[in-house]
């Protein structure tokens, strides 16, 4: 392993440690500033009406438990649900005291689950726990007298199964802004918002300029075909804002299946690894393996010159960590001479 390589892993890792402990806001509880009476909201594009301030709240997956977190509204929660390999996300969150002690309901977002539960609100989304191949979807909450909101990232698109109606980032300030108004706490919500909005501008402002933008791969994993993101997925913008070009930014869609032939074929400059996945198959090292062993990967410039760089999943899907992570790859490639 040569040092050239050394010294980049260490700045890989350097940049998931600034994501996992700095630039998101950890805020403590949040005091309501609004009477409970009934709420209504757009969500996915359609009035979202919520009868009373929830109190029985239930999420599903790391990053939208995170944007409950950042509201302070973690007293409002009877659990959460995430999957096998996310105890990465866990163990680099600025939240992890309140992961620790709000109760994990393990790792299967069941109708079983849920229903133990009892929850009077359901947050998660498309793909984020909803599916009709487990019969979870916005319709079935409703009907155990649960209210369903809808990750604003994995909105469907009307008519499709496609995802994303939105820009990345406006799609955490929607979600952000809608749940302040449902929770009573629109102060403390666009507080964060002000705030993650000067941290994006400040990125973007360092970041390289158009003429030295990186060809940036968002790779998040293979079997077989490369899972990645186009333009609606989060990794788009935070690659746009910190001075890069997704390859795949011309997909009308969120997180999505693509070619091998097709993820070499602009010869990616950067490659982005999402951290996260259950067995030592899955780890970023095993994934940087089976990007070097893919021969049309292998001659790429990202993979020939190891710019390789990974961040938590909870950084990369919609959440209060995706500013910190704008600014932590605008410094990679900044560095990177980009």
């Amino acid at each position: 392993m040569t040092r050239r390589f050394l010294a980049r892993a260490a700045l890989a890792l350097s940049a998931t440690l600034a994501v996992g402990g700095c630039g998101a806001t950890v805020s403590d509880h949040a005091a309501p500033t609004s009477s409970g009476a009934a709420v209504t909201v757009t969500n996915c594009g359609a009035p979202l009406t919520v009868p009373s301030r929830p109190n029985k709240v239930l999420t599903n997956d790391t990053g939208i438990t995170e944007m409950m977190f950042a509201l302070g509204l973690q007293d409002r929660m009877v659990g959460y649900t995430t999957y096998e390999g996310k105890e990465r996300d866990i163990a680099s969150s600025p939240w992890r005291s309140e992961f620790a002690s709000t109760p994990s309901l393990g790792t299967a977002f069941t109708r079983e689950v849920i229903q133990k539960a009892a929850p009077d609100f359901v947050f998660a989304g498309w793909n984020y726990g909803f599916k009709e191949s487990t019969g979870v979807t916005p319709a079935w909450i409703s009907t155990i007298g649960a209210t369903p909101y809808q990750l604003t990232e994995a909105c469907r698109q009307p008519g499709s199964t496609r995802r994303g109606i939105t820009r990345p980032l406006d799609a955490l300030y929607d979600d952000l802004t809608n749940l302040g108004r449902i929770f009573g706490v629109e102060d403390r919500a666009s507080a964060l918002i002000a705030g993650y909005m000067r941290e994006v501008a400040q990125a973007a402002a360092a970041a390289p300029q158009s003429d030295r933008r990186a060809r940036v791969l968002l790779f998040d994993s293979a079997d077989p075909a490369p899972f990645t993101s186009g333009r609606n997925a989060a990794p788009d913008q935070i690659i746009a804002e910190a001075g890069g070009t997704n390859v795949f930014s011309g997909l009308d869609d969120s997180w999505t299946s693509v070619s091998w032939e097709a993820a070499a074929q602009d010869d990616p400059q950067v490659i982005v690894i999402v951290d996260y996945g259950a067995g030592q198959a899955n780890t970023v090292a095993a994934k940087t393996a089976q990007l070097r062993a893919q021969p049309l990967m292998a001659g790429t410039t990202a993979v020939r010159e190891n710019n390789i760089v990974s961040f938590p999943y909870a950084a990369l899907v919609e959440s209060p960590r995706n500013p910190a992570t704008i600014s932590a790859l605008a410094s990679y490639l900044r560095s990177r001479g980009r």
